[in-house]
């Protein structure tokens, strides 16, 4: 019989986001199996992008997020979520602060094969 106790504790979107204010440099809050869960401050544009070997899921939690496409954008708010496909290039932009999770396989880099002044460091654990 073991004597030791596991803690079990819920991972509390506000208490994280608490930990970081710089905008576009998302970092992980879990992992599951190869998927990764990171939670994002973004505002005004980012560049265009793809991602040539993974789906990327946004779900926003606060503000207004629009993804912008070569042939339209979709718009999310609070509570929505949308899978950009691999491979279609995109452009997130958030005309106030938007506060948002990503899902995506670990080691994916956010500017998708370009890299610079906009690539985020990856795997950046709070």
């Amino acid at each position: 019989m073991s004597t030791s106790t596991t803690q079990h504790a819920p991972i509390n979107f506000a208490q994280k986001y608490s930990l970081f204010t710089k905008q576009w440099q998302p970092k992980v809050i879990a992992q599951m199996n190869d998927y990764q869960f990171k939670l994002a401050r973004l505002e005004g544009e980012f560049l265009w992008h793809s991602h040539a070997d993974t789906d990327e899921t946004f779900i926003v939690i606060e503000g207004c997020l629009r993804i912008d496409f070569r042939d339209g954008f979709v718009e999310l708010n609070a509570g929505e979520l949308y899978v950009v496909p691999r491979g279609v290039e995109h452009k997130p932009f958030a005309a106030q602060e938007v506060k948002l999770m990503l899902i995506e396989p670990s080691g994916v880099i956010n500017t998708g094969s370009d890299t610079n002044e906009r690539t985020a460091q990856n795997d950046v654990w709070i």
